[in-house]
């Protein structure tokens, strides 16, 4: 039985801080493009005074390490030389081979009395097995906590099996699923906003809402990652994990009480209310040229674009169908949550009646700049009672906000869980996805620029059409 508190609340549990923090993969693209940005930051904000000790197998030495620091952070390192230099003082270096009982050894010598450190994964998910065995071999896994980077698995089977190895030496409480986007203060708002404003929750439901759709898109490719694209694809890189987080925010209950138990417990919910998905309820698609990029096979079915149609039979959202989007080589760049009303029971103004606008939406812009929305119609000046619909907006970026994976980090050093993701809601979302990872139709070749196949239009035809987002100030397309 778990010693998980019901709820967490500083007042009545305080959660050692970590007095080290440790990271596995310290020479890899995501400790250069992520972690020594996020350090920099922890270290600017007060929140990292604890050695950093960096672990590869990369032949490289203590200054290596902090050439690469340097990289990383770029003009960083030049506007804030003072925690630059407090950062170069903490970073400390282990080179070895994860399979090696020597190179933990060397990691326990070089924490020296650090006790409670905290152990990042910043490794492919294939190498999680070795690293954990090998931190439980020297007894670095007592009293430490694991932060596992995502992916999560490739699917149900594959995810309960990795659940299962870190178990073994790690307790649920000490272990921490990082997904950066649960990180971003858009993604926090969606929370906020729903429970903070009493006027959404009359309307929050079945009664009122016609349909939501999330968009999350990207004007690039794989960029020289065929070969990882290739055992993942847009489903399982994008929709299972990132988009569906998004949506258990947006549709789950109140939560019971102030915590993050009580926020975990209603998102579950939401998984285990959502149908799984079907053949029919997905459209694949494949930018042309995709085939081409190094690492991919000459006929790969790999799809780069992926829509979802979802349906979550809960009493608040039975019948309003959600659909999901995302693809690389889309017009633009932008994340969008589009939640449109159903119309006026009765139509008194024929402008209103002949459909040829929307109705009422909220529109959240998570990206590139963050805003809400709020699409109302407004009579025209004249005799007659007709009118436009106009967007009232209100922009919500903070040009000093805390980077996602710098709050994390902190988290996970502070023993504040709120923010990671539970093997509940991942096993949940699991299932949901699970029959079509191989049961689908081939993947649709989509011109690069465009907004995929045409396919994606007629999954949603129904009930709506796609909102485009755009990357001006004006209302989506």
């Amino acid at each position: 039985m778990s010693d998980i508190p019901h709820r967490y609340d500083p007042s009545l549990e305080t959660p050692l801080r970590a007095d080290a923090f440790v990271f596995f993969g310290a020479t890899g693209d995501l400790a250069r493009k992520m972690i020594f940005p996020a350090l920099l930051d922890m270290v600017r904000d007060g929140q990292l005074d604890v050695p950093v000790v960096g672990v590869a197998a990369s032949g490289w030495g203590l200054e290596d390490l902090k050439r690469r620091a340097r990289e990383a952070v770029g003009e960083a390192a030049e506007k804030y030389p003072e925690d630059f230099a407090t950062l170069l003082s903490l970073l400390r270096y282990v080179d070895g081979d994860y399979r090696e009982t020597a190179t933990f050894e060397a990691l326990r010598e070089t924490l020296g009395d650090a006790r409670r450190p905290t152990h990042y994964l910043a490794i492919p998910p294939s190498l999680f097995g070795t690293v954990v065995e090998g931190l439980a071999a020297v007894g670095l896994n007592e009293d430490a906590r694991v932060v596992v980077e995502k992916p999560f698995g490739r699917d149900l089977e594959s995810a309960k099996e990795l659940a299962a190895v870190i178990d073994r030496a790690f307790p649920p409480e000490r272990v921490y699923r990082i997904d950066h986007f649960l990180g971003k203060e858009e993604i926090m708002n969606l929370l906020y906003y729903r429970f903070a404003n009493s006027f959404v929750e009359p309307t929050w439901n079945r009664d009122h809402i016609a349909s939501v759709q999330i968009t999350v898109a990207e004007d690039f490719g794989v960029q020289g990652r065929g070969s990882f694209y290739e055992s993942a694809g847009a489903l399982r890189d994008v929709i299972e994990n990132h988009v569906f987080q998004m949506v258990a925010l947006l549709a789950m209950e109140p939560p019971a009480y102030q915590g993050f138990k009580a926020v975990h417990d209603a998102k579950v919910a939401v998984f285990k209310a959502m149908r799984p998905l079907t053949r029919d309820d997905l459209v694949r698609g494949q930018f042309v040229g995709y085939r081409d990029e190094p690492g991919v096979a000459p006929d790969s079915d790999v799809e780069t674009f992926a829509a979802v149609r979802l349906w979550i039979d809960s009493w608040r959202w039975a019948g309003v169908p959600w659909y999901l989007r995302t693809g690389k080589h889309l017009p633009t760049k932008a994340a969008e949550v589009v939640v449109e009303f159903k119309r006026p029971p009765q139509q008194l103004f024929d402008d209103a009646a002949d459909g040829s606008e929307r109705a009422n939406y909220l529109r959240f812009r998570l990206s590139p700049v963050s805003e809400i929305a709020l699409a109302a119609r407004v009579k025209s000046p004249g005799e007659e009672f007709r009118g436009h619909q106009h967007e009232l907006r209100a922009i919500t970026e903070h040009p000093d906000e805390q980077p996602a994976y710098a709050r994390l980090l902190t988290d996970s050093l502070r023993g504040d869980p709120s923010l990671f993701t539970q093997e509940e809601s991942i096993e949940a979302a699991w299932r949901v996805v699970d029959a079509v990872l191989d049961d689908h139709h081939p993947a649709i070749p989509y011109e690069r620029g465009t907004w995929g196949p045409a396919e994606a239009d007629d999954l949603i035809a129904a009930h709506t059409t796609w909102m485009n987002p755009t990357t001006d100030e004006g209302a989506p397309s």
